[in-house]
């Protein structure tokens, strides 16, 4: 490869483990949009209590946070003004508060990382800031919900995307840049569309879509999820940890090796303990949650786990009692 060198993941291996939360508007993978108005998600947005959020993951002794920033309905939870004068949505769909940022320096304050999601393209279920973002692809879209003839291509738009992912790109430089050391890491949804869209010599590709993350904060960690797969597997030499999604927890086998780098990538895993994303009551006896935990960190690993969160924040009890569970069993 090139002169390209990974981040130092040590901070992320010696965490352990962390927790996720589905911060939308709308259910995860939802199938369409969201009623709901700009003025409603501010209004959700700011009754978001970060004290508290930020005493229940010291209380239960998170390693790090992974925070969505928003998905397919095109509702974020922090303003850009670069995504605002793309899409020229008024009022937009982004809150006016900066949500991620806040809880990240909180969390900075407390001792604890945090990591940003994002889909790896603009929200399938707002088609004006997908037509005006350039993501409407000649090809079969249906895996990021862009269902074919939903929507109108402005212009020349080739098989690359190119225009598009370069919007993408200013876009997310723009919150790095903001939060700078703040955050820590990344998680890019939906990458399904690699050979297609990022694995060129020349940008956009996988280096640029890498270096726009790590444009305020050298040092954070990037994993790009290729979907659920039946191993864990390193999507590009170009992310720093596997993106590890997984709806039954993988093991090792003869044929499927765990250590602590996959094609020198830090070994990462990624579900939910709820019956699905953001959803249902613990599937897990906090036992078999714990000793899953400790099996994946014993080969150098680490395990995020997704949980439920209300709108205002708030993890229900039954989970905040599993997720301290784990932290006091690893």
């Amino acid at each position: 490869m090139d002169d390209w060198k990974r981040a130092n993941t040590d901070w992320f291996r010696d965490a352990r483990w962390g927790v996720m939360t589905h911060y939308l508007a709308g259910q995860p993978s939802a199938r369409a949009g969201v009623d709901l108005t700009p003025e409603q998600w501010n209004a959700q947005v700011n009754a978001f209590d970060v004290p508290a959020f930020v005493d229940v993951l010291k209380e239960i002794r998170a390693g790090y946070l992974l925070f969505t920033l928003g998905q397919n309905s095109g509702f974020f939870c922090s303003p850009n003004a670069t995504y605002d004068g793309i899409v020229g949505v008024h009022p937009s769909r982004l809150s006016t508060r900066d949500l991620l940022g806040e809880i990240a320096q909180a969390l900075a304050d407390a001792g604890i990382r945090t990591m940003a999601y994002l889909p790896s393209h603009a929200p399938a279920h707002h088609r004006t800031a997908a037509e005006r973002l350039g993501f409407t692809p000649t090809w079969d879209a249906r895996a990021w919900g862009l269902t074919p003839g939903s929507y109108v291509r402005e212009g020349l738009v080739d098989e690359r995307l190119t225009d598009a992912q370069r919007n993408w790109e200013a876009v997310i430089r723009e919150w790095s840049e903001r939060w700078g050391g703040a955050v820590s890491g990344w998680w890019i949804d939906g990458c399904y569309h690699a050979d297609r869209m990022y694995r060129h010599d020349d940008p956009p590709n996988f280096r640029s879509f890498a270096e726009a993350m790590k444009a305020g904060n050298p040092d954070s960690i990037v994993a790009f999820n290729p979907g659920v797969k039946n191993r864990v597997i390193s999507h590009t030499p170009y992310e720093d940890y596997t993106a590890g999604e997984f709806n039954v927890m993988p093991t090792a086998h003869r044929h499927h090796k765990l250590e602590r780098f996959v094609d020198d990538a830090q070994l990462h895993i990624l579900s939910f303990l709820g019956e699905y994303w953001r959803a249902g009551e613990p599937r897990y006896a906090d036992d078999l949650a714990i000793a899953y935990t400790k099996y994946i960190n014993s080969f150098g690993g680490v395990v995020t786990w997704d949980v439920p969160i209300t709108a205002e924040g708030e993890i229900p009890e039954a989970f905040v009692k599993q997720l301290g569970a784990i932290g006091n069993g690893v």
